[in-house]
């Protein structure tokens, strides 16, 4: 009994504060934000087949505007690793890959705790092949630089006005194709050149952390300026 009346004591505190703070509205402008997921291959087959997306994590810095507008930089790393279980012989190591970009996007709250962050991503990206086939063959890494892009969303809840926990999706494009020699395998492994010719992408799931510098609460809870 002392534990169901401690349940619900906890579940009226969170409804009281929830209520409390739907009475204010989120005002923000510059913040941190950083997301971590988890990267799948897409469109390259053999990309998406060999390789397995282990990690990705981007922070970076945004302004939002009171219109909506919102304009930031940042970085971003990922991480993908030899599926052993699709090549026919023993090859271990992975792709690492890091960019730079600025983003543009539109960032707004559509009650006083939930908002969206819609927003495009775009840069270059360096990338390095480090597998042990690649080193008995003399080379430390193989190497590739091209353009970046990444359309993005992001569904984010405050859970007070300087911070806001999101739900990220994006799609990642590099600028280059995959095939099997990036790694140091001479075989074309069944695939055709055309697939090979196909830009490496993937689509990243994760979550995500927004701290507001100058987060505030206003006593106007509609949503357009006068």
């Amino acid at each position: 009994m002392n534990r169901v009346f401690a349940i619900l004591l906890f579940l009226g505190n969170g409804l009281h504060s929830v209520e409390a703070f739907a009475q204010e509205r989120m005002d923000i402008d510059d913040s941190f934000v950083i997301e971590l997921g988890l990267p799948n291959g897409f469109i390259n087959k053999p990309f998406k087949d060999i390789m397995q997306g282990l990690v990705y994590v981007a922070p970076m810095y945004q302004y939002t505007f009171k219109n909506g507008l919102s304009l930031g930089a940042g970085a971003h790393y990922s991480y993908f690793n030899v599926n052993q279980f699709r090549i026919n012989q023993d090859v271990y190591g992975g792709m690492h890959s890091g960019a730079v970009f600025v983003k543009v996007g539109y960032e707004r709250f559509w009650t006083p705790s939930l908002a969206t962050d819609i927003s495009i991503k775009a840069g270059f990206v360096q990338t390095a092949f480090s597998t042990d086939t690649l080193k008995k063959l003399g080379y430390t890494y193989q190497a590739r630089v091209s353009n970046y892009l990444e359309p993005n969303i992001g569904i984010c809840l405050a859970s007070d006005v300087n911070a806001s926990f999101r739900l990220s999706l994006g799609y990642a494009f590099y600028g280059f194709g995959f095939r099997p020699l990036n790694l140091g395998v001479a075989s074309d492994l069944g695939y055709s050149a055309s697939e090979f010719n196909k830009v490496c992408s993937f689509l990243i799931v994760g979550f995500g952390y927004s701290r507001y510098f100058n987060g505030k609460k206003s006593a106007n809870t509609g949503w357009d300026e006068d």
